[in-house]
């Protein structure tokens, strides 16, 4: 005795609806965090750099044409890039900034950051 087809697709079923389901909740998740970002206050404090973080993911692909990978493979990064701030209260705010972005800031940069809720917009070092 096993499953029978009707089963498989029961199952089949169950599993759609919670990857729909997850996907939902993610994207609800975002766009809320987006709306309380465009409703927060456009803030400029002093702000020190105090960690900077780059998760790089290597991703493979096999070259193009080739779907076996017979002939190698090309090797693409991906990059997330994260920085920590110290403002003058001693509280720390880590935001999420581009790669060009992140290439600017040096550990230890003293400056005006200017951030809007969670999104990271500015920061201007002094010199």
């Amino acid at each position: 005795m096993g499953l029978g087809y009707g089963g498989f697709e029961k199952i089949f079923l169950l599993i759609f609806a919670a990857a729909v389901g997850i996907f939902l909740v993610s994207a609800l998740k975002g766009a809320a965090v987006q709306k309380k970002n465009r409703n927060s206050p456009r803030l400029a404090v002093a702000a020190k750099v105090v960690s900077l973080d780059a998760d790089v993911t290597l991703h493979s692909h096999p070259n193009a044409g080739d779907p076996t990978g017979a002939h190698g493979y090309n090797t693409v990064p991906s990059a997330q890039y994260h920085v920590t701030f110290q403002v003058e209260s001693g509280d720390t705010m880590e935001f999420s900034v581009t790669g060009s972005e992140y290439e600017k800031l040096k550990l230890g940069d003293s400056g005006n950051l200017s951030f809007q809720g969670t999104r990271y917009l500015s920061f201007e070092r002094r010199k």
